[in-house]
């Protein structure tokens, strides 16, 4: 099925990802902490914890450094312990915006939230205010150019839910959390290699910015997204340039 244009805000996100990379392994190493110490340290038995230690090594982290941080997490190391916090709020124009923060310290990661939405024209929600209008799902996204039949074929017979491409025929392949890891290893092993796949929490509508609006709910986003115990901000926000 045919859906709008958002390449231009997937090169966009790409793009304040690559400017922050010395933050990324912090935000990876509690990723790796916080998937070990729930799931287990056994990377075959651990689907986040492959996940967390996949982006680990794309960011080109030590094999070491890997591995301490896992036996921090399963008690054969000593290590900080880190709680999984979501919050709930609006940006400008009301669009919907979800932080997932790891932390040390609720107290101090609530105030820093708080104060960057109330700072910058936003308003933290309650628990629940915002996140139906959410879908938690595995996705990948493909360059326009891309074969769309192939993606098609290779996606839906490995178990892909659906397969939509934009107006810039850009494709993004939907899947459950459960399905993600076999859906992308189908598509790799068919040749096909997606410019972004993660599991994420995808807005089922979305919201246009433009001008000032837009200005202000990207000063809103790269604010919550640099602090330090953020890990992810979703938003249903499509800003234009």
């Amino acid at each position: 099925m045919a859906g709008h244009s958002k390449w231009a805000n997937i090169q966009h996100r790409k793009g304040r990802q690559d400017e922050k990379r010395q933050r990324i392994w912090t935000r990876v190493v509690r990723e790796i902490m916080v998937a070990a110490r729930t799931g287990g340290g056994d990377v075959s038995a651990n689907p986040r914890l492959r996940l967390a230690i996949e982006k680990a090594k794309a960011a080109n982290m030590p094999a070491d450094t890997i591995k301490r941080n896992v036996d921090k997490a399963t008690g054969n190391l000593e290590g900080v312990s880190y709680e999984e916090i979501r919050y709930e709020g609006y940006g400008i124009g009301g669009a919907a915006v979800i932080v997932d923060t790891m932390t040390d310290n609720r107290v101090r990661t609530v105030a820093e939230v708080r104060h960057a939405f109330s700072k910058h024209g936003g308003n933290l929600g309650t628990e629940g205010s915002v996140a139906f209008q959410f879908n938690h799902c595995g996705q990948l996204i493909f360059a326009p150019g891309t074969s769309e039949d192939k993606v098609m074929e290779v996606a839906l017979e490995a178990g892909a839910e659906d397969v939509i491409t934009d107006d810039e025929g850009a494709i993004e392949v939907l899947t459950s959390p459960g399905d993600f890891e076999a859906v992308k290893l189908a598509l790799e092993a068919a040749g096909l290699t997606a410019d972004m796949a993660e599991v994420t929490l995808r807005a089922e509508n979305s919201i246009i910015l433009a001008g000032d609006e837009a200005a202000r709910m990207q000063k809103l986003l790269d604010v919550l997204e640099d602090l330090d115990d953020v890990q992810n901000v979703f938003h249903n926000a499509e800003i234009s340039e």
